[in-house]
C-alpha cells in the first residue's frame, strides 16, 4: 500500500522544504488508505520541519541523528541507513525479522533492541543489511505468522521450528464393514418382502353440540 501511495506524495512534495509547508489536509488525503493517516501526517510534517531546521533539508547520515527526527525509530533509521545509504550500522528488526529470528533459534528475546544485538553478534557486519532483507522476504512468502509453509521452506533442515507441522484436517478413513454372509443376505431379503404391520388407528371421538334453547 505504501508503495502505491508514495509516488503521488513525492511528486507533490519532492523535498523536505516543500513538505514542511504542506497543508495537512492535503497530505492526509494522499495517504488516507495507509491507515492512521492523521498521526502519520503529523509525523511527516514534523520530520520535514526537523530536516529543514536542523539539517538544512537533508537526511542525516547517522543513527543517533535519525532517531531524533519525529516519527523515526531505530528500525526506520536502520532501513534508511542500510538500504538508502549503504551503511551497516545495525540490523532492521521488524515483525518478520523478530518472528523468524525466534523460530530459527537465533534469539530468545521479545525485545527488538535485544534481538538486534543478538543478530549483530551472530552475523558479520557486511551481512547485516542483506540478512534482514532476506528474513523479511522469507517471512512474507513462506514463514507466515500463522501456518508457516514448512514443506516448501529451504530453511526447514536447519530450523528447530520445522517440526511444528500443522495437524492435517483430512477426514479419517472409515472402518470397513464386515462382508455379509449368504445367510444374512437371505434373511435381509426375506425381511424386505415381509409386509410391514401398521399400528391400528385409534378411533376418533366425535363431538356433538346441541342447539341452545
Amino acid at each position: 500500500m505504501i508503495n502505491t501511495l508514495t509516488p503521488a506524495l513525492f511528486a507533490k512534495y519532492p523535498d523536505a522544504r516543500s513538505l514542511a509547508v504542506a497543508n495537512p489536509a492535503e497530505v492526509e488525503q494522499l495517504i488516507f488508505k495507509s491507515g492512521f493517516y492523521r498521526n502519520k501526517t503529523k509525523s511527516l510534517l514534523g520530520m520535514a520541519n526537523a530536516l529543514v531546521d536542523k539539517h538544512g533539508g537533508d537526511v542525516p547520515g547517522t543513527l543517533e541523528e535519525l532517531v531524533e527526527v519525529p516519527g523515526v525509530g531505530r528500525k526506520t533509521a536502520n532501513v534508511v541507513l542500510g538500504n538508502a545509504m549503504g551503511k551497516a550500522t545495525g540490523v532492521v528488526v521488524d515483525t518478520h525479522v523478530m518472528r523468524l529470528s525466534q523460530r530459527l533459534g537465533l534469539t530468545k528475546s521479545d525485545d527488538p533492541v535485544e534481538i538486534e544485538q543478538d543478530l549483530m553478534r551472530l552475523l558479520p557486519q557486511e551481512q547485516w543489511i542483506a540478512f534482514a532483507n532476506r528474513l523479511i522476504w522469507h517471512g512474507r512468502r513462506v514463514c507466515f505468522a500463522k501456518n508457516p509453509d514448512h514443506e516448501n521452506c529451504i530453511l526447514a533442515p536447519v530450523c528447530p521450528s520445522a517440526t511444528l507441522v500443522t495437524i492435517s484436517t483430512a477426514k479419517k478413513p472409515t472402518k470397513p464393514q464386515p462382508a455379509k454372509t449368504a445367510k444374512s443376505a437371505k434373511s435381509a431379503k426375506a425381511a424386505a418382502k415381509k409386509p410391514i404391520k401398521m399400528p391400528p388407528k385409534k378411533p376418533t371421538k366425535t363431538r356433538t353440540t346441541g342447539a341452545r334453547s
